[in-house]
């Protein structure tokens, strides 16, 4: 009775186990998958913090995120069917072996603010995410012990369509994210956000101090400089980088700012209150973005100059390289210079255009699905186009989890009406 009594215990923990890993597996893994890009930017900021960059191609960090993310699904979705439970138990168990000391070292020494492994979604501090990691570990050491009495929901002869699926759903999503933009937004420059209000600071709190240094060269010799002790125009601007002086609060949107790159004043203020409609375009690195669609970059914004609407490029490249731009391209609109991490943050693409009026992003476009003359048919205020494009994250998760579940529901049903039945029938006639 004893033994039945632990049996059991054992039973029920490690499948507790199972389920928890598997849940946030699954959770991991997808937020991931719909935002490649961010994924690949983390992976960068970890290999530069170890001084690993330079060692590998530049894609090869977008292939490692888009893999990780259908790793990490997939481990979900087995553990959670309890199908391949020798093969998901002992990846289980892998990825906490790597990632819980990682994490500790991360900790301790605190090379990038936060490890990504919920991507934008949930933001946790080093810290946090070892002590996070401490428990996973615990539950995949436990899962691989016992990983015979884990509940099976689907049998074997079914298991490599699940998976075949698994792994074609993920991949799919992720390309179409990387194709377009990500279907859910957890950033705060997601459509329909204010960005002046998403800078403001609560009355009473102390906001952090902030400075914005410029990296600028001269005779090959770098130097750093602030507003206050700006150079004259012998020296060439390389690039800028916010630095925080004193941690305090910090709004959801704090390292947003446009500087003019033809008058030096910043212009943030004025753009943001613009009653009017205003287009950005946003290039964190101009030298690497994609110009096969300059030609239609041009045409809105002669549009825009046609109609009265603002429309500026923002870019943290250096001067000489927004000149060879300009000269490549043809480009005629004004650039601004504006902080390499925040661009990044406000659209998954380089290129990308956005769509602002009075602060508020009415909507935003990928270099590949930019509108066209067919679209720019009239002012901005006759078109759909100028309206608030309405988007409900509830819906879109219904609709992913619509096209990813039904047909497990499908399989299972498969499985439970003709594969079992047919075990059951064999067993009969034996």
């Amino acid at each position: 009775m004893e033994i039945d009594k632990r049996h059991i215990a054992v039973q029920v923990w490690a499948n507790l186990c199972r389920f928890l890993l598997g849940a946030l597996f699954i959770f991991s893994g997808f937020v991931k998958a719909v935002d490649p890009l961010g994924s690949f930017y983390k992976i960068q900021d970890y290999l530069t913090a170890f001084g690993m960059i330079s060692w590998f191609p530049f894609y090869l960090p977008l292939l490692g995120g888009i893999a990780l993310s259908a790793i990490e699904f997939s481990v979900g979705v087995f553990l959670f069917l309890g199908i391949y439970r020798k093969v998901a138990s002992a990846w289980a168990l892998l990825l906490m072996a790597v990632m819980t000391p990682l994490t500790l070292y991360l900790a301790l020494t605190d090379p990038v603010s936060d490890c990504g492994c919920f991507g934008d979604a949930w933001i946790l501090t080093n810290w946090q995410t070892f002590g996070k990691n401490v428990v996973l570990l615990i539950a995949a050491v436990s899962v691989f012990r016992w990983q015979d009495r884990l509940v099976r929901f689907i049998t074997p002869k079914m298991e490599w369509m699940i998976s075949m699926y698994t792994f074609l759903f993920v991949f799919i999503l992720s390309f179409y994210c990387l194709e377009n933009l990500p279907i859910l937004d957890f950033r705060p420059y997601r459509i329909g956000a204010n960005i002046k209000a998403g800078m403001e600071i609560p009355e009473g709190v102390k906001p952090s101090v902030v400075e914005t240094l410029f990296i600028m060269e001269k005779d090959g010799k770098r130097r750093e400089f602030t507003v206050d002790n700006y150079p004259d125009s012998t020296w060439t601007l390389v690039k800028t980088r916010l630095v925080v002086k004193e941690k305090g609060y910090e709004p959801p949107i704090h390292d947003f700012f446009m500087t003019s790159l033809d008058t030096w004043e910043d212009i943030t203020d004025s753009v943001l209150s613009d009653k009017g409609y205003t287009f950005l375009l946003v290039a964190h690195r101009i030298e690497a973005a994609d110009d096969s669609n300059i030609d239609l970059i041009n045409e809105i914004y002669d549009y825009s100059v046609e109609h009265g609407y603002g429309f500026y490029a923002l870019t943290a490249s250096p001067e000489n390289e927004i000149e060879l731009w300009r000269d490549k391209t043809g480009a005629e609109y004004p650039f601004c210079e504006a902080d390499e991490i925040m661009l990044k943050t406000m659209i998954r693409s380089n290129p990308g255009l956005l769509l602002i009026k009075d602060g508020t992003i009415l909507n935003k476009w990928s270099d590949n699905r930019l509108p066209d003359e067919y679209m720019l048919t009239d002012s901005l205020d006759k078109l759909e186009l100028g309206k608030q494009k309405q988007e409900s994250d509830w819906r879109t998760i219904g609709y992913v989890l619509l096209w990813f579940i039904l047909p497990l529901l499908m399989v299972l049903c498969a499985d439970v009406l003709l594969v079992r039945r047919r075990g059951r029938q064999q067993q009969k006639q034996s």
